[in-house]
Order: C-alpha cells, then structure tokens, then sequence
C-alpha cells in the first residue's frame, strides 16, 4: 500500500530539542537493527537551513499506524522558504523560559499559513517546570496566538509535555520526581497522526512543484529543492520553469531526481505529490519559481518574504596593501560572486551602483546576512571594500519612512539601567518591562531604529558583562527619528606607511585604544586605534627611536603595551563611520578613511560646512 507522506515542521528556538525530538520519534518508529546501522546525523531531523552553508543534510522519516510522516526542521529565515513544504508543525517550547521572540517570528509565520501547531513543552524534567509555571507558559502561548491573529482552530491546539533529552513526550505533565521509565515519545507521534489532517491527493493533477532552495553542482550544474504540489514526473520528462508572476523563464527536461536521506541521497526514477525532491537539468530555476509540466500556466504562490532593511556597496579594494593577499581582486568577479549569491538568497538584492565604476549595493534583511555573505567571500579569496551599513528607508505621502524593529533584552536588575540608557541614545523607546521568573531579572521591549542597533550587540554584551540576553526582529516602518548623536568616539588615523614600531605605539597609549600591534603593516589614512576624545588625531605609529652614542637611563627602558582591541567582522560592520571603508581580504580586516591623504579630507570638511 502507498503511504501518503505527511509533512510536519518542527519550530523552536535554538538549543530548545529539535534533533532530540526528532531522534526520539525516530526511535520509536524503526525496528532495533535499523537503528544500528544508522548514524546520529543520518536519524537526526532534515536541517534545512545547513543547505544554505553548503553542509550535508538529510531528511527523517517515521511510520507508524499506515501513514509516514516526514519531520523537517530549520532555523531563522529560512523558516519562511519551507512553509509552504509542510501540513502542520510542532512547536517546541521551554517549559521554564516560555516563548522567546524567535518563537514569536516563526509562529507567525506558520500562523499565516494556515498551519495548526502542536506545542510541546519541553524540558519539563528540570527543576523549575512546576505545574504552575506550565500553566503560565500554556496562557503565555495562547496570548501569543491570539495577539497574532490565529483562528479558532488554530487557538485550539494539544499540548505535550515533553523530555527530549531523556526521549519522552506524554500528554499529562508527570508528577515531580517521577521516574521516566516506560515513557516514550509514542503520544507525539500519535497526536501528529490525529490532529494533523493528510495532504489532499493531487497526483491526477498537472505537475506543479515549488522551489524553495537552490544549490549549484559542479557536475550537475544547478540544483532546485522543493516540494511537488501536485501531479507527478519522471526523468527525462519536459517541463518548464515560471517566475513567481507567472513569465516563461525557461523550458526543459529532469535530468536527475533524488531525495535527502541523512548524509546521502536515494534517486528516484519517478517523484509525486507530496515528494520533498531535488532536481537537476534547468539553468534558470530560482527560489520561489515554479517547475511544471508544459500544460501548466499559472505559478504558484511564494511565501512572503520581509523587505530588505539595510544596505552595503562592495567594491574592489584599492588601498595601498590591495593584490598581497587575495586571488580574486577584480570588480567583474565581485559581481559573479553577489549574482551566484543572490540566486540562493530570495531576500538579497543586488543593484549596480551609477556612476560607481565596478561597486554594487548589497541590500539584506540586515548585519548578519552581510556579515556571512562577507565572510563566505573572504574565506574564498576575495579581497574588496565595503562600505557603511545603511538603511533602506522608505517615502510615503511625501514623509520618510526607517525600518524599526523590537528588541527583547533580558538583563540582572543592576544592569537594567545601563542598558536602558545606552538604547535611548540610539533612539529606542521603552515599551513593557516585566520581571522573569528567575530573581533578580528583567525583560525590557523597545522599538528602535534598524540604524541605531548596528553596533549594539557589542555594546549591549559590554553593558550586561556577557551576562544579557537579546533577541531583535523587523516590526514594521515608522517615522524617521532623527540623527544619532555620540554613538562612537574618534579615531587614531595613520599619517604614514610603514610597520608600526613598540617605541611609536608606546607613546600613542595615552591618546585612546589601539587597533594594531608592533610589526603590523599600516598606510596613511588607515585607522589604527579608537581616540579618547570625539574627534579624530592623526598619528604616526611607524616612527622609530632614534639611537646615539650616548647611554641614557631613557635609551635602556623597555615598552610595555596594552593588548592591542582585535576588531572582528561584526565588530567592524557596527563600528564603522560615514566616511570610513572596511577593507576585506583573506587574512586581515582594516579600517579606513574613504579619502586616504589628510589635507583632501580636511579639505573636504571644509566644503561639506560651507
């Protein structure tokens, strides 16, 4: 008899049990010798957001009582890509913490998809999941649904609770102390095969299939992941490729079909409604197209996809250090580099910038998504400049529009003040402040400008003493709030080229934090150092000590340096100023002046304020 796949989601923050989850489900539903062959990464769920970073990922799938049901888990915005991949989803909730805003984003999502979620509370083995403190975190989950506009249905969701850890799910919470023998996850299962309806069967309708992520192969060329919405195909059958607006992008044949099975894949001959697949043999294929037979016309609907909020320019690198380190120098292979990216990557844009020579604006949802595409080229062998992070702003009725988002941090009393103030610098009100169960914490909500958070992660880390907890999310478009004032301090700016000296650094100490160690090569115009006052010094950190023959008590002392402040890629995407540029190459990251030589940059100053 063929099964029917049933696909389930499961959505949890990090670390909250998704792969113990979906182990134990495993477990349940195998036979012993099965087991035995396989490998942790090969029975753990599918990671589908690992496809993104070029890791191995497989798929899971458990049957029990004449349906199989495929388990599928992800994390962060890749969420909003396999939506539309699944018929319902669990939600995995700590018992202790309650829900977090990434489960208030992924909720959503799943929410305006039409999925019923299942909650799970998890990790109610621990000291703290009372019955009580369940029962608050159930209410919580129901205000959150109800605050996002779920349905009835949808308010009417079964609850487990739920040891992934020790490999246990039940419907009733367990009394304190009770031991966990004889307990499996056999009810999740069960619930899923209930309250989840199967998908409906389409397999007599026209082929339709969905592509939520695109590889590249160098032997099989591009490779498109989906689920098959409807109808069936084989190898070698035509089909064609349709934008989400429903243009002809391209016509051709399945060359190669295959699905996902932990560290390997199995090909297939045929594939059917339902089937999570790959496919090979079309060139143009992008995230969110459709692939269907000839007869098809209409493409079907993406998921919705949030605006890019912030934008880089990246270009070749032309210090005076540019071509020592990286293999791929060239604007033309920037430009390959951003448009392979932008293939795999719906929410990136990539605009040629006018009148740039070989530049291009890189827009994204925001500092991470930049600061990994920067990473993944650099580790690559490119070397370019890029410059601030700025927002995308928006005009409506002739006002201008900022991206806001809300920021959740979670800080000891002590803190609570400093964190305050240092987000009111950068234009974030204070929303709600409710104290946690654990004593002596504090949940504080803002909404803050996009603008004014680049850069806090740092800070807020410094603030709390590694202590704080933050989560942000786009909330929506608002008036603009005006300048930042007194964000950052100025900087040591080199007025030589040169290897710094111990003897020069010794005497800058005094002028701010340094940047640089001894021996480090530097060129005039590159930033060297934070200084302590607000604007910036320049300095000449290659000056040597000058020798004579005369002893002096001066001539013998030794310098001793501070440890130089070692600015990482995140550090420098949130430190970096308007007139400033991030120089990028496979083994270093530099800070410096867009315009290198002192007198144009005071020069300029001087027409910027007249």
């Amino acid at each position: 008899m063929l099964w029917t796949p049933q696909d389930m989601l499961i959505l949890a923050a990090r670390s909250r049990g998704k792969s113990f989850i979906a182990f134990g489900l495993t477990v349940t539903s195998i036979s012993p010798s099965a087991l035995r062959r396989r490998v942790m990464a090969d029975v753990a769920a599918m990671p589908v957001a690992y496809l993104e970073l070029k890791e191995a990922a497989g798929c899971m799938s458990c049957c029990r009582v004449r349906r199989c049901v495929l388990l599928i888990t992800a994390c962060g915005l890749l969420y909003c890509r396999i939506l539309g991949m699944v018929d319902g989803a669990v939600l995995l909730v700590d018992a202790n913490e309650g829900p977090l805003q990434q489960t208030k984003f992924v909720v959503e999502k799943a929410l305006r998809a039409g999925i019923r979620p299942i909650v799970v509370l998890n990790k109610v083995d621990r000291l703290g999941a009372t019955e009580e403190r369940c029962g608050e975190v159930e209410s919580a989950i129901f205000d959150l649904f109800a605050h996002l506009g779920a349905t009835e249905e949808q308010l009417d969701f079964p609850v487990l609770y739920a040891s992934a850890r020790q490999g246990w799910a039940d419907t009733a919470l367990p009394q304190a102390g009770a031991s966990p023998e004889g307990l499996s996850v056999e009810p999740l299962l069960e619930t899923i095969v209930r309250h989840v309806p199967p998908p409906e069967d389409r397999t007599a309708d026209a082929f339709a299939m969905l592509v939520a992520m695109v590889e590249h192969d160098s032997f099989l060329g591009r490779v498109a992941t989906g689920r098959v919405a409807a109808g069936q195909a084989k190898a070698g059958d035509r089909v064609r490729v349709l934008h989400h607006s429903g243009e002809l992008v391209e016509e051709g044949r399945l060359t190669k079909m295959w699905k996902r099975s932990g560290l390997g894949r199995i090909d297939l001959a045929a594939i059917g409604a339902g089937d999570i697949v790959s496919v090979t043999g079309l060139a143009a294929a992008s995230i969110a197209s459709t692939i269907g037979s000839p007869a098809l016309e209409a493409a079907l609907p993406p998921g919705t996809i949030e605006p890019p909020t912030l934008s880089m320019v990246f270009s070749p690198n032309d210090s005076p250090l540019a071509g020592r380190e990286g293999q791929h120098l060239t604007g033309s292979k920037i430009g390959e580099r951003l448009a392979q990216e932008a293939a795999t990557s719906v929410s990136l844009r990539i605009i040629p910038v006018k009148g740039g020579g070989e530049a291009f604006e890189v827009q994204a949802r925001g500092e991470l998504q930049l600061g990994l595409l920067i990473e993944n080229m650099r580790r690559e062998g490119f070397e370019l400049s890029v410059s601030p992070p700025r927002v995308v702003y928006k005009e409506e009725g002739g006002k201008r529009l900022e991206p806001l988002e809300e920021v959740i941090c979670e800080v000891d009393d002590e803190q609570m003040g400093s964190v305050i103030e240092g987000l009111a610098q950068r234009k974030a009100e204070l929303k709600e402040m409710v104290p946690l169960n654990v004593a002596g914490k504090q949940r504080l909500v803002f909404e803050a400008p996009s603008r004014g958070l680049i850069g806090f992660r740092s800070a807020f880390a410094t603030l709390t003493r590694g202590t704080g907890i933050l989560h942000r999310a786009f909330s929506r478009y608002g008036p603009y709030k005006g300048p930042l004032d007194g964000v950052r301090k100025g900087v040591l700016i080199s007025m030589a080229d040169g290897k710094t000296t111990l003897h020069a650094l010794g005497s800058l100490e005094a002028r701010g934090t340094l940047f640089t160690a001894p021996a480090t090569e530097v060129y005039q115009g590159m930033v060297v150092g934070e200084c302590a006052r607000e604007s910036d010094l320049e300095v000449n950190p290659v000056r040597e000590k000058k020798l004579t023959n005369i002893r002096t008590v001066n001539a013998d002392e030794k310098t001793y340096l501070t440890p130089p402040r070692i600015l990482t890629l995140e550090d420098v995407i949130g430190y970096v100023a308007g007139d400033e540029l991030i120089e990028v190459t496979p083994k270093s990251i530099r800070l410096r002046k867009q315009v290198l030589e002192g007198n144009l940059r005071k020069s300029g100053k001087k027409r910027a304020v007249a």
